[in-house]
């Protein structure tokens, strides 16, 4: 039998491993010793072994020559990139998520935090639902495949592989069964509620479980009271406030498909006579509440990110200073505001410096009473700020 051939080599220049030892998984292009490893002799997705100038082998990864993050590093014990280091990344994240959460409703696996960078599996009981992001781990979608199936056994496998970062990596956009077969809804269970969802249409992978922690806070703020959830999407934040006791709840979004969700979702769980869905843009539908003179005690604001990147911050910063403030304006004089940022590149202190400055043209305070953050199923890779995204905080808005 023949050996199996090593990977390729991917050096680094003098003094470009720091990152690395530090804990990061990224190389980015500028970092590489071009001239002793070209990239350009490497193909994307292409398995290597990255060492530092002196030779010495720091762990194993994958490359796209093509991008500016020339290659992740997936191993530091310069293990095969195969079914068997997969399923032990796997069986890892499993023991956190299950000492976590009694149902298996949760990110199994969010990329670099697991160890499998470019890679993200959302649980939905037996149908697990994946997004890969990088050339490297779509080479390697046979063995997560198979990896899957070792530890779930008979769960199926749906692939949504779609959306911006598949492009940088010029990757085809597809939906795909890779195990099983599916249902064309997939049921989601939080705070004792049952959420269809659609893995296929729906956004990202149908779901946020980043927000399930956060959702879980509502409980000392809405019994009772009038909730209005802006970029309500399938009515996740809505129907929870309704589960805990909120006397009404009105649910926004521009998109159709999520409005007749949000109405099923309250339906599925008795509620569609407190739950209201509206198809509407979001700051047309607070413009308009505000010249209505409507008024809720309660205000959630979920929104996409308003800063996708670090060139885009002057205008989103400006989106979430607008938005904030248009929420205030619809607020009851001592009411609540639930406002989050899923941009990475919105810092927690740019977000609370737009909140602040919404007050301030309002002449109204804010207490900020909880800071919130992703849930941890979603844990932050302590070395790699870029796997802390999800901010929030919790705020009373009085006069000033």
């Amino acid at each position: 039998m023949s050996a199996v051939a090593e990977p390729a080599l991917l050096q680094l220049r003098r003094g470009e491993e720091r990152r690395l030892r530090g804990g990061h998984l990224w190389v980015f292009s500028n970092e590489v010793d071009i001239a002793r490893t070209p990239l350009t002799a490497l193909s994307p997705g292409q398995a290597v072994r990255i060492a530092d100038a002196g030779g010495k082998i720091l762990g194993t990864g994958y490359v796209n020559p093509n991008t500016l993050i020339s290659a992740r590093l997936v191993d530091r014990t310069a293990h095969a990139l195969d079914r068997s280091l997969i399923v032990h990344r796997l069986n890892v994240a499993l023991s956190l998520r299950e000492k976590l959460y009694a149902e298996p409703y949760y990110r199994l696996v969010f990329g670099e935090s697991d160890g499998l960078p470019g890679l993200v599996l959302d649980r939905f009981g037996d149908l697990i639902v994946g997004q890969i992001a990088t050339a490297g781990m779509e080479a390697l979608r046979g063995e997560i495949e198979a990896a899957v199936a070792k530890v779930f056994g008979n769960a199926a496998l749906v692939w949504k592989n779609a959306g911006s970062v598949r492009r940088l990596e010029a990757l085809p956009e597809y939906v795909d069964v890779g195990i099983g077969a599916h249902a064309s809804l997939a049921r989601v269970r939080e705070g004792g509620l049952d959420f269809d969802i659609d893995p296929v249409s729906g956004q990202k992978t149908g779901w946020f479980f980043d927000q399930h922690a956060n959702r879980d806070r509502l409980a000392s703020y809405v019994r009772g009271a009038r909730v209005l959830d802006v970029f309500s999407y399938v009515g996740a934040w809505g129907i929870r406030a309704a589960g805990f006791g909120a006397s009404e709840v009105t649910c926004v979004d521009a998109s159709k498909s999520a409005v007749e969700a949000v109405r099923h979702n309250a339906a599925l769980n008795g509620m569609a006579d407190r739950v209201a869905a509206v198809e509407a843009d979001a700051f047309d539908f607070l413009k308009a509440a505000r010249q209505e003179r409507k008024r809720w005690d309660v205000v959630i604001l979920d929104p996409p990110a308003f800063v996708k990147r670090k060139k885009d911050f002057k205008e989103g910063a400006l989106a979430y200073r607008r938005i904030n403030e248009m929420a205030m304006q619809v607020l009851e004089r001592d009411g609540i505001l639930v406002t989050c940022s899923c941009s990475h590149h919105m810092a927690r202190q740019s977000l609370l410096d737009a909140i602040g400055a919404g007050a301030r043209h309002l002449d109204r305070q804010v207490q900020i009473l909880e800071q919130l953050q992703q849930g941890p199923d979603h844990p932050v890779h302590a070395a790699i700020p870029e796997t802390d995204y999800l901010k929030g905080f919790i705020c009373r808005v009085l006069p000033a």
